[in-house]
């Protein structure tokens, strides 16, 4: 089994990136099933319906969010679709799920999305006793469980996979738009990597204009972002798993300008 996990879609361009090169990897790396993070999908904040359809049209299985997940209004109309993911530890009650079980190559493979709390300043359960609770019901149900850590601190993506290791199949950090190339099988088998990275803008501060990102640190006016143009990049993780233990064997980083 390999599954490719993309890193942050980061305004429409980011969406085209993908669209164009998604169904080229899916061949040429022989990807069985697909996670896309596409929480900034939409102009940088959130996603419309039509940003969903065109991810999952290129050949993405289930989409998830982050802390941008209402960033666009338009997301209430079609939140309950099976493959939209949104973090699992907002309050009990908030509409969406967290969870979604999927069946591939005789294989039933869980996708959790949870979010950090450690710089977020968005009100959540606490991360690590809602996918300790999630993983203990799922452990003798699917074959393998992926996660999204939607997560601004590297320590905390960092001590999720360790808390994990051993009972999940893989963890891969999502929100910093920066690949990181900490990738590694953990002691008792988890695969891990801190940050996907993203698929949007190249020349840009995590996907925004350079300039205006300056002038917001320099001055410390709340100057409004606009998406930065020109050349994408696609960030993304392959995780090959053997299909007799559900082991993560090996691990694969992908950066295309």
């Amino acid at each position: 089994m390999r599954i490719l996990a993309v890193g942050d879609i980061v305004g429409e361009s980011g969406v085209r990136k993908l669209k164009e090169e998604l169904p080229k990897i899916k061949k040429e790396e022989e990807i069985d099933f697909v996670i896309t993070n596409g929480e900034n999908s939409a102009g940088g904040m959130g996603i419309t319906e039509k940003n969903f359809k065109e991810i999952i049209e290129a050949g993405t299985n289930v989409v998830t969010m982050g802390n941008h997940t209402w960033g666009k209004k338009d997301i209430f109309k079609f939140i309950d679709e099976p493959r939209l993911l949104r973090p699992a530890n907002y309050p009990k009650g908030v509409v969406g799920k967290g969870l979604g079980i999927y069946e591939c190559n005789g294989k039933k493979i869980a996708v959790i999305n949870l979010m950090g709390r450690v710089d977020i300043n968005i009100l959540t359960e606490n991360p690590f006793i809602i996918a300790k609770e999630m993983v203990e019901e799922l452990k003798n149900k699917v074959d393998i469980i992926m996660i999204d850590f939607h997560a601004e601190a590297t320590a905390e993506k960092i001590a999720m996979a360790r808390y994990l290791d051993g009972k999940i199949t893989a963890l891969f950090g999502t929100h910093t738009h920066v690949q990181t190339g900490d990738e590694q099988i953990l002691p008792k088998g988890t695969g891990y990597i801190t940050d996907l990275g993203m698929t949007g803008p190249k020349n840009s501060v995590i996907g925004m204009d350079v300039n205006v990102s300056i002038k917001r640190f320099e001055t410390t006016l709340p100057e409004k972002y606009k998406l930065a143009e020109g050349e994408c990049i696609l960030n993304a993780v392959i995780f090959e798993i053997d299909n007799q233990t559900n082991k993560v064997t090996e691990i694969k980083r992908i950066y295309i300008k």
